[in-house]
């Protein structure tokens, strides 16, 4: 703690956790204590008393100082206060009205009185809440950070486990999901515990949460590499919900060793699932209700093959896309760029493949534009928001947007590829948009979409 070493607990002492005050009681040791072992590593300075400068409101008498700032003729060290010996030395050559003076000063210290409650108990439910209610003005201690503490052991360090799955998950993309607590607890709730919130696992033994963690790794890798072979999925940040690892976790945990092959039933089954809780906008509201419902049918699905992982209502409308403008991060906005890069999209501009992981790593609007151009809607009176909306969007890189420039579609369209059928397919657009009719083409590839989404969820 700062410059000292503190003696290693005794196995058959009491030891005692403070659950507020810690802060108070560190500055405390760091400005009296003396007696405990330094470190010469840190950079530390002690506390003195300056009793040569005048009393002022707006500048303190106590100051942190160097060992070579000290001057012995005006700065008192408040460390051998409690050290009768030194204290009895260091005042023995002042005068009257000074050693009185720093006598006062030491008995205030001495004399002071800080009230404290000591709970007996065990419960960890009962310490989080205790801790709540006392500490409303101060740091709050997160859930994470109990855990921490209650799962501590010499091999194992909660905080340590999820920063190196942080450095496991970097190679495939995922290394956020590291620094991510909540999640990552959650996670850990729906295999323990089958709930989705992370308070839930101050009910779970430290013992059973270090236990786990192996099958939690597991779940979380293969739910990852699930996600990125079959939608395409290469970060967390492509996700129209973070939360959606949840159920998968559960659904994909289990121990190191086990070899475990999912059928096409299954597979067919998460996917769908995964676009329907997309566009049912399940996790917005309701989302315990919801979350806990699909972890139970998660792991139904895992030992049955079967379950109803997916069965709620959900179906993709014209509205979806003509009402839902092109904003990053939205659940909308990363739904649809999800659904045009499951289309196997190929470009506009010279009809090869989109390199759809470099457009998703990208995660900002330079890989998509409009194709009626906004100066040319603009020019028409078009709104806005029509004019931003996701329906006029497709999968588009910066230079190839500079080569169809601002022009209506009839006038660019000698600036993409000649063969250009199976191109508008795989991006999901008509034909009818080089009739430059904005109305006709909202409305005509609203329609696509919509069949494309609902092909996704299994509703046709």
């Amino acid at each position: 703690m700062g410059p000292f070493e503190l003696p290693d607990p005794q196995a058959d002492y009491p030891i005692d956790y403070v659950l507020d005050g810690q802060q108070r009681l560190t500055s405390i040791l760091g400005v009296f204590a003396d007696s405990l072992p330094r470190s010469n590593t840190v950079d530390w300075k002690d506390i003195y008393f300056d009793y040569v400068a005048q009393e002022h409101a707006q500048n303190s008498q106590f100051l942190a100082l160097d060992v070579q700032e000290v001057d012995k003729a005006r700065h008192f060290p408040l460390n051998i206060v409690f050290d009768s010996v030194a204290y009895r030395r260091a005042t023995k050559d002042f005068d009257d009205a000074l050693a009185s003076r720093i006598d006062e000063l030491k008995k205030r210290f001495q004399q002071a009185q800080f009230p404290y409650f000591l709970m007996e108990t065990e419960e960890k439910p009962k310490i989080a809440i205790v801790f709540e209610r006392i500490n409303r003005k101060g740091v709050p201690l997160d859930t994470f950070q109990l855990l921490t503490a209650w799962t501590w052991s010499e091999d194992f360090e909660l905080r340590q486990q999820f920063e190196e799955l942080a450095g496991e998950l970097e190679p495939f993309g995922f290394e956020t999901l590291g620094d991510d607590t909540d999640l990552l607890l959650r996670c850990t709730a729906a295999v323990l515990s089958g709930k989705e919130s992370a308070e839930s696992l101050l009910s779970v033994s430290g013992t059973d949460v270090r236990d786990a963690l192996p099958r939690i790794k597991k779940g979380i890798k293969e739910s990852i590499e699930f996600l990125k072979k079959n939608l395409l999925v290469e970060k967390l940040g492509n996700l129209p919900y973070p939360t959606m690892l949840i159920p998968l976790v559960a659904f994909f945990e289990g121990p190191e060793e086990e070899q475990y092959s999912l059928s096409d039933a299954q597979v067919k089954t998460i996917k769908e699932w995964f676009w329907r809780v997309s566009y049912a906008r399940r996790y917005s509201s309701a989302t315990k209700r919801n979350l806990e419902a699909d972890i139970a049918a998660a792991r139904v699905l895992r030992i049955d093959g079967a379950s109803t992982l997916g069965n709620f209502d959900s179906a993709a409308a014209p509205t979806n896309f003509t009402d839902r403008k092109f904003i990053g991060g939205t659940v909308d906005t990363k739904t649809f760029v999800l659904l045009l890069a499951n289309q196997k999209p190929k470009s506009l501009v010279n009809g090869a493949n989109v390199h759809i992981s470099r457009v998703l790593n990208a995660g900002n609007r330079a890989e998509f534009h409009h194709l009626f151009p906004q100066a040319y809607l603009k020019g028409k009176g078009i709104d806005p928001a029509a004019i931003n909306s996701l329906v006029n969007f497709c999968i588009l890189s910066a230079a190839d947007n500079k080569k169809v420039g601002s022009k209506a579609p009839s006038e660019y369209r000698a600036k993409l590829v000649a063969d250009i059928a199976d191109v508008l397919v795989s991006n999901v657009i008509p034909d009818v948009l080089f009739d430059d009719d904005f109305a006709k083409f909202q409305s005509a590839r609203a329609e696509l979409l919509v069949t494309a989404a609902n092909k996704a969820m299994g509703r046709i």
